[in-house]
């Protein structure tokens, strides 16, 4: 699954040097979303409005998210890694009795606290097994979309069974959960886009906003309109893969949706005061399974290379003091937490819930001044079937006699790939090199603009589309130098044992910080009378 993000910051005044103060923030997310597949990247996508956030702001060049889905949204709402959250391990699939843990202190919650008020739209996927891991329980004030990974786009649903509703308090502080089944049949790309304007549209100034809009497009199934084709995707053509034209069509409605989202903004009379980060979870899907290209770089959604976690990103606002240039330093998802609370003059010693140590760091300024952050490396994922264990955390911990899941099998074209683990490994970025050590997903590279395989191939690479199930490194390790080599073509570890050392011995201290986890319990209590909904009672 992947995801694309969008953050719209709307500031009312400042604080300290460049850094708004109490700004209102916007953050859209879009799901699986190739690399190349905006039209500033040459994509012969349609995209105007995020070409022009791009061109009149600035593309974050090296920023860095998780390879799934789960993982990026958890570190990006904790700001901590998935080592500590304990998605190190994976995506949450439907079932499964885990989520991001209740010690977890959210984005929503924290900007709560500081008098924001607070919105989710579309795709939740950081847990939904007990109702206190939903979204109106981690900080939101309401929620509109699902609870899981991905749903089919007209009739809401995932394998049969609807995921789609409404979630507040009510003026006596009751929650409510309603479902939707009055939007049956509409697309939930621009239903996500519709709630969005109406929540700027009607939002009381003397707060500050929080919208997190969440876009499950486009993430499989590849579901639009014949009209949305014809309107959008009609220079597309259907070979080497009959569904990029679809793939392409829904991201030009959420496109289309986007540039709603900004007249809204200017509409209100805030958008001078708005800053807008837009960012992809990870990479497009790749080989046949896929319709989205990450050229040039390498593999795509659930690998550890370029591809997979190098994505779509940029910040555009008239509260910039340089834009119109790529900006190239070390990012990673895991510091919005940390710009975003230094914006909303959080102080976590003054409230009740302690704040866990936080991975990222504020990078208003760098990206604002374009000044080096100083950030030398940054951690991809380490995997040790050692943690996966008993875990002092409620979440982790087997406390039910739940069946021991087998991976429920994916209906409604709602991909089903395997793990992308196979034993222990490790991926870094530290300076220019890159290493992945251990067994892994192995991936390769396709075309620009489409998604036929490149002729770039290796003795020692094996295309996983090639199989019927993914193909694996063994025990190995590869060292890139991505300045010389981005398409991670050439590895040079047998040349260079002296970086290797250094980058392997830092897995000892990343394993300090992890969360050890338990093999995942699932139960099909949770889409009991065609709804999915929480099933676990904590109370």
């Amino acid at each position: 699954m992947k995801l694309l993000l969008i953050v719209l910051l709307v500031v009312v005044n400042y604080v300290g040097g460049t850094t708004p103060s109490r700004p209102n923030i916007v953050m859209i997310l879009a799901d699986d979303m190739g690399y190349q597949d905006v039209g500033f990247r040459d994509s012969n996508i349609l995209t105007p409005n995020m070409d022009r956030l791009a061109t009149e702001g600035v593309i974050l060049e090296n920023h860095y998210v998780m390879p799934q889905c789960s993982p990026t949204r958890s570190s990006l709402l904790s700001g901590r890694h998935a080592i500590r959250t304990g998605f190190w391990k994976g995506n949450i699939k439907p079932n499964e009795e885990w989520g991001l843990r209740l010690n977890e202190t959210t984005i929503p919650e924290m900007l709560r606290r500081n008098g924001y008020a607070t919105h989710g739209i579309g795709k939740w996927h950081c847990g939904m097994y007990t109702w206190d891991h939903t979204p109106v329980k981690r900080g939101f004030d309401t929620f509109f979309g699902l609870y899981l990974g991905a749903q089919k786009y007209f009739s809401h649903k995932r394998s049969g069974v609807l995921d789609f509703r409404s979630n507040y308090y009510d003026e006596n502080g009751v929650f409510q959960d309603k479902l939707r089944r009055d939007l049956d049949g509409q697309y939930n790309t621009r239903l996500f886009s519709d709630e969005a304007v109406n929540l700027i549209t009607n939002h009381d100034e003397t707060n500050p906003l929080f919208l997190y809009l969440s876009y499950t497009a486009p993430h499989n199934p590849y579901d639009v309109s014949k009209k949305d084709v014809s309107n959008y995707a009609k220079g597309i053509g259907n070979k080497p893969n009959k569904v990029r034209p679809k793939y392409a069509a829904m991201i030009s409605v959420m496109d289309e949706g986007i540039g709603k989202v900004v007249a809204s903004l200017e509409e209100k009379g805030i958008m001078n005061n708005t800053v807008i980060v837009f960012l992809s979870d990870n990479g497009a899907v790749y080989g046949s399974a896929g319709a989205g290209s990450n050229y040039p770089l390498r593999g795509g959604k659930h690998s550890m290379f370029e591809g997979g976690i190098k994505t779509v990103s940029l910040v555009n606002s008239p509260l910039l003091n340089k834009s119109g240039y790529i900006n190239t330093n070390l990012l990673e998802v895991t510091d919005w937490y940390a710009t975003f609370q230094r914006m909303a003059g959080d102080d976590p010693t003054q409230h009740g819930k302690p704040q866990l140590p936080l991975d990222g760091e504020d990078i208003w300024d760098t990206i604002s001044n374009d000044t080096p952050l100083g950030r030398e490396e940054v951690l991809v994922n380490l995997y040790l079937q050692s943690m996966i264990q008993s875990s002092r955390a409620y979440e982790f911990r087997e406390k039910r006699n739940a069946e021991t899941g087998e991976e429920e099998e994916e209906e409604d074209g709602i991909e089903s790939v395997a793990d992308m683990n196979s034993g222990d490994n490790f991926a870094l970025r530290w300076k220019n090199w890159k290493l992945l050590t251990g067994s892994f997903l192995s991936q390769g590279w396709i075309k620009q603009n489409q998604v036929e395989k490149d002729t770039i191939e290796t003795d020692e690479y094996k295309d996983s589309s090639k199989e019927k199930k993914a193909k694996k490194y063994k025990d190995v390790t590869l060292l890139f130098n991505l300045e010389e080599d981005p398409r991670e073509t050439n590895n040079v570890a047998e040349q260079n044992p002296d970086v290797v050392k250094i980058m392997m011995d830092k897995i000892a201290g990343y394993q300090e910080q992890m969360t050890p986890v338990n093999a995942w319990k699932t139960s099909k209590k949770g889409k009991k009378g065609g709804v999915w909904r929480p099933w676990v009672d904590r109370s």
